[in-house]
Order: C-alpha cells, then structure tokens, then sequence
C-alpha cells in the first residue's frame, strides 16, 4: 500500500525531488519542445506570444503532483523549483530566470491549498483548481514586466491572458486532478498525517 506521508522526512524529500526531477526532464524534452515549434508557426500571424500562455498551464504541473504525494505546506514550491533546476540546468531556453518562475509558480499554486494542512491531505477539486487559478496568476504577472508584454495591444493582453487561464484550469488543474484520481483508484494510498 502507498502512504501519502505530509511529514517532512527523508522520503518525502526524495519523492518530492524526484517529481521535481521528472517534470523538469518533461518540461524541456516534451513541453518546451512541442511549445517552440507551435510558437514558430504561430510567428506569422502576430499572435505567437499567445503560445506562451497556451502552454503555460503544462509548466505548473509539478507543484499540485508534489503536493498530492507529499500533502504538507511547501511541497508544491520545492517541486516547482526542482523541476525549473532541472530544466535550466539541461538546457531549458529561459535559464537562471526559470528557476525564479518556478519559485513564484510553485508558491502561487500553493495559495489553493494554504493555510488549512486539510487542504493539503483532501487534495478536493476546488483547491486544486484555485491553485491552478493562482498559478496563472503567478506565472502571468512578472512575465507581463520581464518580457514587455505591456507593449503588447490591449486585445493580445487579453487574449494572452485568457488562454494562460484555460491552460491552467485544463493542465494544472482538471489533468492534474484526473491523474491524481487514477493514483488514488490504482494504490488506494493511506494518508500518514503528524
């Protein structure tokens, strides 16, 4: 039987690491990948900063996974910056500021489970998708200063905006909740709370 541990022990820290490890490995060899080409495509039409946002919600899928396996406060942020470590560390495209985007995604997602540790453990739809609804936020935000975007018109901010929304409500979100349930029907995990 797995136990979901929110205890902070070794064998949480390795598991939360070993999320961190595998999404970071996902996001640059997969996500990134399949985001540069769409974004190539796209560079015709005027409209490639909204690949961006598109993708964006596939970018905040290690914070709610280490929070599911790990359900205690801080999960969510060690996993996210994990995987942006990772992720620069074999070549993602945005370097030293991915690890920063991580930091701010990883704390933003966990909005939808703080303060309440019941929140973690319960790990209910409605946190899981507020924190999706935060981590857009999170994600939009400081991207909005350090890429320009506020140069951008008013109808591609909104657009942008609204696509970072669903992206995150579908990826960070409904996926991330539907494979969480596949997790729960397959191991029948027991929660080992302090």
């Amino acid at each position: 039987m797995f136990t979901r541990s929110s205890k902070w022990d070794v064998k949480s820290v390795i598991l939360v690491a070993l999320i961190g490890i595998l999404m970071g490995i996902i996001y640059t060899y997969g996500f990134n990948n399949i985001y540069n080409l769409a974004k190539f495509v796209m560079l015709p039409t005027g409209y490639a900063p909204v690949m961006d946002m598109i993708f964006s919600g596939l970018w905040y899928m290690a914070a709610p996974l280490a929070m599911y396996f790990v359900p205690t406060v801080g999960s969510g942020v060690l996993g996210e910056v994990i995987a942006s470590i990772v992720e620069m560390a074999i070549g993602g495209q945005w370097g030293v500021l991915t690890v920063l985007e991580g930091l701010i995604q990883g704390a933003s997602n966990e909005i939808g489970f703080f303060p309440k540790k019941s929140h973690y453990e319960k790990f209910t739809w409605k946190s899981v998708l507020i924190g999706a609804f935060c981590a857009n936020l999170g994600g939009y935000i400081p991207q909005y200063f350090i890429y320009g975007w506020y140069k951008y018109s008013t109808n591609l901010q909104v657009i942008m905006f609204i696509a970072g929304m669903i992206s995150a409500i579908i990826f960070d979100g409904i996926l991330v909740k539907l494979i969480t349930n596949s997790f729960d029907r397959a191991l029948k995990p027991k929660l080992d709370i302090d």
